[in-house]
């Protein structure tokens, strides 16, 4: 039996670390102002400039998800119960947001880069401000909370920790790679190809809300 609950708890376990990876890369991937942001300084000042200014909004990241996830937290009976409702409106919210991105130019934030050379501290502080301030990331938090079912009620808080400490990883691991590929190829980046990368990552966030919101009507009327 002792064996059986240490199996069950290592699923859960890695489920959660797995979900925190995912939920960290969707995050961080769509190419809003931070990622044009991002990427420009890649390319004018160096990798680890861009790579800075995501630590910067991963950091402002981590601070949503752990607000959302008490704020949660508070109303985890109510989510349990109407948890195939939940993942319905997390869907829908989600489809919107991949929709909106895959029509979105995010070369339209664009701007002149500065002559200005900032500190590493300076590009983390411009990352994280530009990221806290927009508020609306919440929106886009508690549906990938409510399709990931990220938070649920035999979760122990070691686990739970676990699942918001790979939260920020995948976020950092997004933006290593992110400002690792401007790097190496910053002879042949075209930033407007950020309108693709939107694209692809609009078109994925959709399909698996298409999902979510299949297996939430279908639990919901046909269960």
């Amino acid at each position: 039996m002792f064996l059986n609950c240490f199996l069950s708890l290592m699923e859960l376990l890695l489920i959660t670390i797995l979900r925190g990876l995912a939920i960290g890369v969707l995050i961080s991937a769509p190419m809003g102002p931070i990622g044009v942001l991002c990427i420009q300084r890649s390319l004018n000042k160096g990798r680890w400039s861009g790579f800075f200014t995501g630590i910067g909004a991963a950091l402002s990241d981590i601070i949503y998800c752990l607000l959302t996830g008490l704020g949660m937290s508070f109303i985890i009976d109510f989510i349990e119960t109407n948890q195939d409702i939940i993942q319905i409106l997390g869907s829908i919210v989600l489809f919107v947001f991949g929709i909106y991105l895959i029509k979105k130019n995010p070369t339209s934030s664009l701007k002149p880069a500065s002559e200005k050379k900032n500190t590493y501290t300076q590009d983390f502080a411009t990352g994280f401000l530009l990221t806290f301030s927009n508020p609306l990331i919440l929106f886009l938090i508690i549906g990938l909370f409510a399709r990931f079912n990220f938070l649920q009620q035999d979760m122990s808080i070691y686990i739970s920790m676990a699942g918001f400490l790979f939260i920020i990883i995948g976020a950092i691991l997004w933006w290593l790679l992110i400002t690792f590929f401007v790097s190496a190829v910053r002879s042949h980046f075209n930033v407007r190809s950020m309108w693709l990368v939107n694209r692809i990552i609009g078109i994925i966030i959709a399909i698996m809300s298409l999902f979510g919101l299949f297996w939430g009507i279908k639990n919901y009327f046909f269960n």
